[in-house]
């Protein structure tokens, strides 16, 4: 068994060119709720029936290093034990940091960032406290 079990996919997080545009589309269009703003790092969250959508105004927020608009995506996990992540982790030469608390499609929780063979973030996402 391993120790990472995925229970389904939690939230992605999307750079949008025109915030408003990307929020009128994805709530308009695809019937999702703009659940919960953070201003501060000009973020919005909307409800994607039991996971999420997240939008970064990309001018704001541009890519770190490169094209593209993901910035990430979140795999809820069925268990969260930190050590045992990192060990796993570790055997197979994969980077991780310790978890923080981040907020998810079930509420604040533990995460940790790794990074896919072609640099992709993907966050694994432990329960909500």
């Amino acid at each position: 068994m391993s120790a990472i079990e995925i229970r389904n996919i939690d939230h992605v997080v999307i750079r949008a060119a025109d915030l408003e545009r990307a929020i009128r589309f994805y709530c308009e269009i695809l019937g999702c709720e703009v659940e919960r703003r953070v201003d501060n790092i000009g973020l919005i969250q909307m409800r994607a029936g039991a996971a999420m959508i997240d939008l970064f105004d990309a001018k704001e927020n541009p890519p770190p290093d490169g094209p593209g608009n993901m910035d990430h995506f979140a795999l809820r996990l069925d268990k969260f034990d930190e050590d045992a992540i990192h060990a796993f982790l570790s055997e197979h030469d994969i980077e991780s940091e310790p978890s923080k608390s981040r907020y998810g499609a079930e509420g604040d929780g533990p995460s940790i960032y790794i990074k896919d063979p072609d640099g992709n973030t993907v966050e694994l996402k432990g329960p909500p406290y």
